[in-house]
């Protein structure tokens, strides 16, 4: 049997999405965006942004823009979603006629930014799947920005819902929020992990994402310049907060994030080396360098060895087969 129904049994697993989701707002970014994926391969998403990256009085034609890539034979790898206005502007149901009427098919997600709690994700989600329907795709994963007091006061409620797959946090709307009660220093390292506040919404969401199995997705890195400021901001907000993805950017935080918060080679190794170990006892418990394992610490590593497998990790060819075309039981994240 394959590991996902042995150590999964008649439970949703959790989500698995690559470490890495790269913003961009402007059609030469987004171009460039494509063009990065194609030659390194899906070890990062790509969100095209309409929030932002729209000029005023140019919505309508930005988010056809955003179809018309989404649709494009450069969007090889199907990992491409689209951040849209926020469900209270007069441009949310324009950005979802637009890109999910014309591009359900291809549309990895849909960001969601400035919800103010779970019933503006619920009617946001009414319009999306409405529209999807029609364009015959249903169910399309949704992610969810965490950046007001109201979303975070309902953090759990979004988590739970079955359709959002991933929940991110807002750093700069979070803290501005506060009307100047948190410092600016907040907003950027090493302020952002310290301050009680903002440690206390780091930690809500991503607890609220593991009791949901989805997917926690860390905030920008707003030093474009300094590579080893992301790389440790990733590595930190892994080790310490337990995220598993983060923003990109610019095209130069892609590589630092992944490699930050990929698993190694050699952790990928070694949780190989155990699961394959269980596969040959029918999954009972093993010993490995003198340690006990079943299939408590399975878990574990098979949830390791899926984010290595997404990052582009070498893995050992055993258990290469258990990621190739038709092995797996579910098509990919849920």
């Amino acid at each position: 049997m394959h590991p996902s129904q042995v150590l999964f049994p008649g439970a949703q697993q959790p989500v698995s999405l690559p470490v890495c989701d790269h913003y961009a707002g402007s059609e030469k970014l987004m171009r460039k965006s494509m063009a990065l994926q194609q030659e390194r391969g899906p070890v990062f998403d790509i969100t095209f942004d309409c929030e932002d990256g729209a000029a005023a009085g140019n919505e309508a034609a930005h988010a056809q823009l955003v179809a018309a890539l989404i649709n494009a034979p450069d969007n090889r790898h199907g990992r491409i979603g689209a951040r849209v206005h926020d469900f209270g502007s007069a441009y949310f149901e324009q950005d979802i006629a637009i890109i999910c009427g014309q591009a359900a098919q291809r549309l990895a997600f849909v960001m969601l930014p400035k919800a103010d709690g779970v019933n503006d994700v619920l009617h946001a989600l009414e319009a999306i799947n409405l529209t999807c329907a029609t364009a015959g795709r249903h169910a399309l994963p949704l992610q969810v920005l965490i950046e007001t007091h109201g979303a975070l006061a309902d953090v759990w409620k979004i988590a739970a819902l079955p359709q959002v797959e991933s929940l991110s946090f807002g750093v700069m709307d979070f803290v501005s929020a506060h009307h100047g009660a948190i410092p600016a220093a907040a907003m950027r390292s090493p302020g952002q992990f310290d301050h009680p506040l903002v440690r206390r919404a780091k930690l809500e969401i991503a607890a609220a994402c593991h009791r949901h199995g989805k997917v926690a997705s860390h905030n920008v890195t707003t030093d474009i310049i300094d590579t080893g400021t992301v790389a440790d901001d990733a590595r930190r907000a892994a080790q310490e907060f337990g995220y598993t993805r983060m923003w990109s950017i610019h095209p130069g935080q892609i590589g630092p994030i992944v490699q930050a918060m990929s698993p190694s080679a050699e952790e990928a190794g070694q949780a190989a080396q155990i699961l394959l170990k269980a596969e040959a006892v029918q999954w009972g418990p093993i010993e490995h360098q003198g340690n006990l394992h079943d299939r408590a610490s399975y878990r574990y590593y098979w949830c390791i060895l899926q984010r290595a497998h997404a990052a582009g990790v070498a893995l050992p060819p055993q258990a290469a087969t258990w990621f190739a075309d038709g092995a797996h039981p579910s098509n990919n994240t849920q």
